[in-house]
């Protein structure tokens, strides 16, 4: 039988694909026969990434809040990788602080990194896949879109946002035969995680009390989610919210 879940002959673009979450979704399109090129900011993190994932792994060093430069990074991707047919949007930056506390500035720079820049990715690359009759688009939402968390406004209203976006897109793109797909991780071993919760103990018991199997994921299943929805596995899933989280939602 052929095998559905194969990206042999297809081009990832992978945003923050350098470490965690995306380093673990490069991982396993790379182990189904995808080309990829991971795209963020450390230049030396990268490399380390490709380094470790093999020749189909390559890399642009690039800031996905730069808005005005997306277009010129898309370009340069299809002429050195050929067109994308999958595109992750998965750069993230996390903000823990009360509300009260969180300025102006700081809210305006989450909402630029997840959904500014998600937006003008999706613009720019589904223009080729629109005209190709042919793509999948991957969107990283989170946890903090289906649950009330506390000093994470910043990163909760961006990741509820990119469903919006999603659902927006996806009522233009799928008269072309693209979908658009929305994974929202649990608690993954991740530097972000650990950020979020290494100095705050209680926290962190809060969450292990919550996911049923009281343990954290690994990148591995946020990549195998993503292959699913990327590949022709999941040719008629459409605009789907998929929590990948051992049971924390269901969970008590």
């Amino acid at each position: 039988m052929e095998n559905k879940f194969s990206l042999f002959g297809k081009t990832a673009l992978i945003t923050g694909g350098g470490s965690g979450l995306g380093f673990g979704i490069a991982k396993v399109f790379v182990e189904s026969g995808a080309k990829v090129v991971i795209v963020g900011r450390d230049a030396s993190k990268l490399s380390a990434a490709c380094e470790m994932l093999g020749p189909s792994c390559k890399y642009i060093s690039f800031d996905i809040t730069d808005l005005p430069h997306i277009p010129s990074l898309v370009s340069e991707v299809e002429s050195l990788f050929g067109p994308i047919d999958i595109l992750v949007n998965n750069a993230g930056k996390h903000l823990k602080k009360a509300f009260t506390d969180t300025t102006d500035s700081e809210y305006l720079d989450i909402l630029n990194v997840h959904l500014l820049s998600s937006f003008a990715l999706i613009r720019e690359v589904g223009r080729g896949m629109m005209s190709r009759n042919s793509g999948s688009i991957l969107m990283i939402s989170s946890m903090s879109a289906a649950m009330s968390m506390d000093r994470v406004v910043a990163y909760s209203t961006a990741k509820t946002a990119v469903l919006g976006l999603m659902r927006g897109v996806l009522a233009e793109l799928s008269g072309y035969n693209v979908r658009v797909n929305a994974i929202a991780p649990g608690w993954i071993e991740s530097p972000m995680l650990h950020k979020a919760i290494d100095d705050d103990p209680s926290r962190k018991f809060r969450i292990l009390n919550r996911i049923p199997s009281h343990q954290f994921g690994s990148p591995d299943d946020i990549g195998y989610a993503a292959l699913y929805l990327c590949s022709d596995a999941g040719r008629y899933v459409n605009g789907v919210f998929l929590p990948v989280d051992g049971g924390a939602v269901s969970g008590f």
